[in-house]
């Protein structure tokens, strides 16, 4: 079933909520709303925190040095626009199909056809991305050091999707717990940098302060270029961002809840992303840092305190589980919203009692198998290859959202739609610039030469998939929308 126009009242009647849309998402039947204020600023603060942080950060600092701050507050920047982007819809309409919703109001099926399935390749690539984290992380406890990683990718993909099928009030909790966890873990750790850097308490050999910056190439050791190069990477650590715009389709009063949420998000990434890559920098020479272990776990341990690099590495770990269970979480509503249109296979519209749309999340943690293989082909490369299709995937959803933002923006200029109070700064602007953005990273992935060049050159193929597979589907979902 496609959205379809309903009449609240008599034709003449005047909207109650003048911002509110006459379309209904067929998909938003069936959910619970059991998600309170406290799951969705947690959801919100865990989408901004995750394993592109926790993990990401060693690696990318080693090759672009301190000035990986730089990429991280850039890409905080469109991310909020996003996000905020995604929030003005919320408002307007709420639905747990999301920007999939929004794009078949404002794009048609094909939009929302598009939009989906970029998002699902978002999610099943990170899927692979987060049980490998998991399993990298895992290594680093002796007791499992001799576990084949495809084995801890497996159990830890197991564990996550038989947590997630239960309910979304459960869900909910995991979330709030996880993400108390992450921010726990990283209040922490910047306390205690910002103490070493004050005190100048040596680290493994190394005295803390604006010397490990300066005595080792500076901010730009290796020249502007790889910092800009890593951007595609960084794009991934905020992957999750738009999770709390799902979300929004099961929960009451998203109009009390969303807006602050959304604006929490600025302050969050300048805090713990730039602040913390920061302290790094400051704390150890970015040479420390490599990209097969946390760069907060090598701080501690080269802190020298007993167990501490342990507790981190537990906090990281649950950081990637957090991430994977939101993935499954995720697209499961996505694929629910796409499956009554006629654009995803039936099996991933259905639900169980709990209002969990196991099918679509069954699907998506199949695409987690594959990662598990690619563990066991080629542990050492896996987490970096599907990082970069990720981040097309990423790219792909994000300029989805701006686009319907920047369609309803023309709606709402039209006078056929209006705007809500929450609304998205300096529009039309902000989305034009943002998909110019989003569109130099697919250069500069390019310009990187390697997997990310490779990646950027199976575009053609992604596109020949998506073409083929709308003329797959097209018929049944224009006999959907015929039912109407």
């Amino acid at each position: 079933m496609s959205d379809r126009v309903i009449a609240a009242g008599p034709p003449s009647a005047a909207p109650a909520n003048p911002a509110a849309s006459p379309h209904v998402d067929a998909g938003d039947a069936g959910y619970r709303k059991d998600l309170k204020s406290r799951h969705i600023n947690m959801i919100a603060i865990g989408g901004a925190i995750g394993t592109g942080l926790f993990l990401g950060a060693g690696g990318r600092m080693s090759q672009a040095g301190p000035s990986l701050f730089i990429a991280y507050a850039v890409c905080g920047v469109f991310a909020f626009f996003v996000v905020r982007a995604l929030g003005e819809l919320v408002l307007y309409r709420p639905s747990s199909g999301a920007f999939v919703s929004y794009a078949r109001e404002f794009m048609g099926e094909k939009g929302a056809y598009t939009a989906g399935w970029l998002y699902f390749l978002n999610w099943s690539t990170t899927a692979v991305a987060d049980i490998t984290a998991a399993a990298t992380y895992a290594h680093f406890w002796a007791m499992f050091s001799d576990v084949p990683q495809w084995v801890l990718a497996l159990i830890a993909l197991a564990v996550v999707l038989a947590a997630n099928l239960i309910s979304v009030k459960y869900f909910g909790e995991m979330e709030f717990w996880f993400a108390i966890v992450k921010v726990a873990a990283l209040v922490v750790f910047m306390l205690v940098g910002v103490f070493l850097v004050v005190t100048s308490h040596e680290v493994g050999g190394h005295t803390p302060g604006l010397a490990n910056i300066t005595d080792n190439g500076g901010i730009f050791p290796h020249g502007v270029m790889p910092m800009l190069l890593l951007i595609q990477g960084v794009v991934f650590a905020y992957a999750s961002v738009e999770l709390c715009g799902v979300a929004a389709g099961e929960t009451e009063n998203p109009e009390k809840i969303m807006p602050k949420a959304i604006n929490s998000i600025m302050w969050r990434v300048g805090l713990f992303y730039v602040g913390s890559v920061v302290l790094l920098a400051l704390i150890l020479p970015y040479t420390v840092y490599s990209g097969d272990r946390s760069p907060f776990v090598t701080v501690f341990d080269e802190l020298g305190i007993p167990g501490a690099a342990g507790v981190m590495n537990l906090v990281v770990l649950t950081a990637a589980l957090s991430s994977l269970n939101s993935g499954l979480y995720s697209t499961g509503r996505i694929l629910r919203s796409m499956s009554l249109a006629g654009s995803a296979p039936k099996f991933t519209g259905v639900m169980n009692k709990g209002g969990v749309p196991y099918g679509g999340i069954l699907l998506t943690a199949g695409f987690g198998i594959l990662g598990v293989v690619l563990n066991y082909v080629m542990p050492g490369e896996a987490f970096e290859l599907v990082l970069n299709f990720a981040s097309i995937g990423i790219i792909g959803t994000w300029a989805m959202i701006m686009i319907c933002s920047l369609l309803f923006w023309r709606s709402a200029e039209q006078g056929k739609v209006a705007r809500p109070g929450y609304t998205l700064p300096w529009a039309p602007y902000t989305q034009v610039v943002t998909l110019g953005f989003l569109a130099s990273v697919l250069v500069l992935m390019w310009m990187d030469g390697g997997v990310g060049r490779t990646t950027v050159a199976c575009l053609p193929l992604i596109a020949a998939a998506l073409t083929g597979g709308w003329f797959l589907v097209r018929r049944r979902v224009r006999e959907g929308a015929a039912v109407q």
